[in-house]
């Protein structure tokens, strides 16, 4: 199978995980606390990733600049993504948040012309704007009556799809640089660390450490947190690592918006959230967006280095 089939293929799944996580997150929320979330899902994450380690330590090649070089990138993602992914989640139901976090692409495309100086064709905005149109659409007709806790929920998730396209793009030249085993191994430790000091911080000053391990006598929880965990963690960031390093950073970006679709049948089919027509005009237009981009853009080389940013630079 040629290389961007691999991509596109590996960005399918990615689409579909990020899509079905939206609902595992709400299933948590009933059970837990943003944060005892975030620091139960990274630690299992952690394990996972270890365990990986240790049947292949060939994947870990790693020293303290390095460290220092992967950094800023764990902070936008997984730390920054999903602590404020989760927090929008409380605040908004599944299928708002994943219509609004289709902006994506958007920024993604204003950053990757500013720092990786990517070409983007005519055609190639058209279908992106064909695609935002649609989620601009499915946001305008599903604001009747929207309330200020869905705001900042939603202001939440916006703030999540900034912080997701920086990643798409600093990324693009890390993956260039270092093992996908590698860049997903410290970012999951990054998140390890930082959403358990947070989460036992919390619970030794508030005298309730015994209730940060008590949604694990819940089965429901069990099953979300293990998705969450290694799939939704664990999985995706090596797929979005593997993803950029053979395609631009604007179109992975695209198929956030298929990640979009598959929220709202989520939030439908398990948590009983209503889909109105309007729904599906949206997601027409969300998927020939998301095909169009791809397809007039084939011409591109996938595994062409970014022109000009780098991660040095910054630090």
């Amino acid at each position: 199978m040629p290389e961007k089939w691999k991509a596109y293929t590996a960005a399918i799944i990615y689409a579909f995980i990020i899509g079905l996580s939206f609902l595992f997150v709400k299933i948590t929320l009933t059970v837990a606390n943003p944060v005892d979330i975030l620091a139960h899902r990274f630690t299992i994450a952690l394990i996972g990733a270890t365990i990986a380690v240790l049947f292949n330590k060939s994947i870990l090649k790693i020293n303290w600049r390095d460290l220092l070089k992967i950094m800023p990138l764990a902070l936008l993602y997984p730390i920054l993504y999903f602590a404020l992914q989760v927090f929008g989640l409380a605040h908004t139901s599944s299928s708002e948040a994943g219509i609004v976090q289709s902006t994506i692409p958007i920024f993604t495309l204003i950053y990757a012309r500013i720092f990786l100086k990517e070409k983007v064709t005519s055609l190639q905005l058209i279908a992106i704007s064909l695609s935002v149109c649609g989620v601009v659409y499915l946001l305008f007709m599903n604001s009747t009556g929207t309330q200020v806790t869905n705001l900042i929920g939603n202001g939440l998730i916006l703030l999540t799809a900034i912080a997701a396209s920086l990643y798409n793009v600093f990324a693009r030249k890390l993956t260039q640089q270092y093992s996908l085993g590698t860049l997903t191994y410290i970012m999951t430790l990054f998140g390890f660390i930082v959403f358990n000091t947070i989460a036992i911080g919390n619970h030794v000053v508030s005298g309730t450490i015994n209730q940060f391990y008590q949604p694990f006598m819940q089965i429901d929880f069990i099953v979300s947190i293990l998705y969450l965990s290694i799939l939704s963690s664990l999985v995706t960031s090596y797929l979005s690592n593997y993803v950029l390093s053979k395609i631009q950073a604007s179109k992975m970006s695209v198929f956030s918006n298929l990640s979009t679709l598959i929220t709202i049948l989520a939030g439908v089919i398990f948590l009983h959230e209503k889909l109105y027509f309007y729904h599906l005009i949206g997601a027409i237009a969300i998927i020939i967006g998301v095909v169009g981009t791809n397809y007039f853009g084939q011409g591109s080389n996938y595994n062409k280095k970014p022109k000009t940013f780098t991660i040095d630079e910054r630090n």
